[in-house]
C-alpha cells in the first residue's frame, strides 16, 4: 500500500465528498492564489509534454473544473488544428463536475460533444471499457485518492496499447531550505490563506494534510511503473523544486 496506518482512509474519502463540496465553487481561483498563478503554469506545461496527438480521447479524472480539459482542446484546436478529438470528464464530486459544466457551458466544444461528463469513482471506473482511451489524465486528483493503487491499475485497464499515462501531482522538495520553506507553506501558509481567501480554515487544512501525505515522487514512480506503464528515465519531471511533479509515461503496444 501506498499509505501507511498514520493516514486514515476515512480522512480521504471526506476530501473527495464534503470538503470538495466546500470549495468547488472557488477551487480553481483560490488554488491560482495560493500557488501565485503557477498552478496555471503548471497545467499549461503538463499539456505541452503530454503533446497529444489529433484525434485524441482523452479521459480527464478528477476533472470536475475542466481546467485540464479546457488546456487540452485549446491544444488541439490550436496545435493540432483538429477538431475531432475529445475529452470525458470524470470526478468524484458532482460539485466539481457543476463547476466543468457551467464553464464549458456556451463553448463550442459542448456543442459539439467533444467534452462530455460523468460522475465516477478513480479506484473504480466502471464505465469506460478495456482499452479504449488514447490518454488518462489525472491533474492533482491523486493525493485525495484512499486507494491510488488501485486507480493506477484501473488506469492502466482503460488506456489502449500504446496509450499514454499522464499524471501531475504535489511532489516533495527535497532541496533542504526550500524544502523546509514548502513544508511550512503547506502546514501554515495555506490554511492561513484557506480562511483569508474563502472563510474555510479547516477544508484547506485537510487539503494540505491530504497533500503533505502522499508518496514521495520516486516512491509514486515506482508504483506507476508497478502497474505495467512505462516510465521514461526517472519516471518523473520537478516543477518548481518538486513542488508539483509530472508523471508522463505509456501502456506497452503489446499489452
Amino acid at each position: 500500500m501506498l499509505y501507511g496506518d498514520n493516514v486514515p482512509i476515512s480522512a480521504k474519502k471526506d476530501i473527495m465528498g464534503d470538503v470538495y463540496c466546500k470549495v468547488a465553487d472557488r477551487y480553481d481561483a483560490v488554488s491560482d492564489m495560493i500557488s501565485m498563478s503557477m498552478n496555471k503554469r503548471w497545467k499549461q506545461r503538463f499539456i505541452e509534454q503530454m503533446r497529444p496527438m489529433p484525434g485524441d480521447k482523452m479521459l480527464d479524472v478528477a476533472g470536475g473544473t475542466c481546467e485540464v480539459a479546457r488546456r487540452y482542446l485549446q491544444y488541439q484546436d490550436t496545435v493540432n488544428h483538429d477538431t475531432t478529438s475529445s475529452v470525458h470528464v470524470v470526478d468524484f464530486n458532482d460539485s466539481m463536475l457543476q463547476v466543468g459544466r457551467r464553464r464549458m457551458a456556451q463553448s463550442s466544444w459542448m456543442d459539439n460533444e467533444r467534452v462530455t461528463f460523468a460522475q465516477g469513482n478513480a479506484e473504480d471506473l466502471a464505465d469506460v471499457p478495456d482499452n479504449s482511451v488514447d490518454i488518462y489524465c489525472i491533474s492533482a486528483g491523486m493525493h485525495n485518492l484512499p486507494h491510488p493503487e488501485r486507480a493506477l491499475r484501473e488506469a492502466y485497464r482503460v488506456v489502449k496499447p500504446g496509450g499514454q499515462f499522464a499524471c501531475l501531482e504535489y511532489g516533495h522538495t527535497d532541496t533542504p531550505v526550500i524544502g523546509q520553506i514548502c513544508r511550512w507553506y503547506w502546514d501554515t501558509g495555506i490554511p492561513f490563506l484557506g480562511q483569508v481567501l474563502a472563510n474555510d480554515r479547516a477544508s484547506y487544512e485537510r487539503l494540505a494534510r491530504s497533500v503533505r501525505t502522499f508518496p514521495h515522487q520516486k516512491r509514486f514512480a515506482q508504483a506507476i511503473r508497478h502497474a505495467g506503464f512505462h516510465l521514461p528515465g526517472a519516471g518523473y519531471e520537478l516543477y518548481q523544486w518538486g513542488m508539483m511533479v509530472a508523471y508522463i509515461g505509456s501502456k506497452p503496444r503489446t499489452a
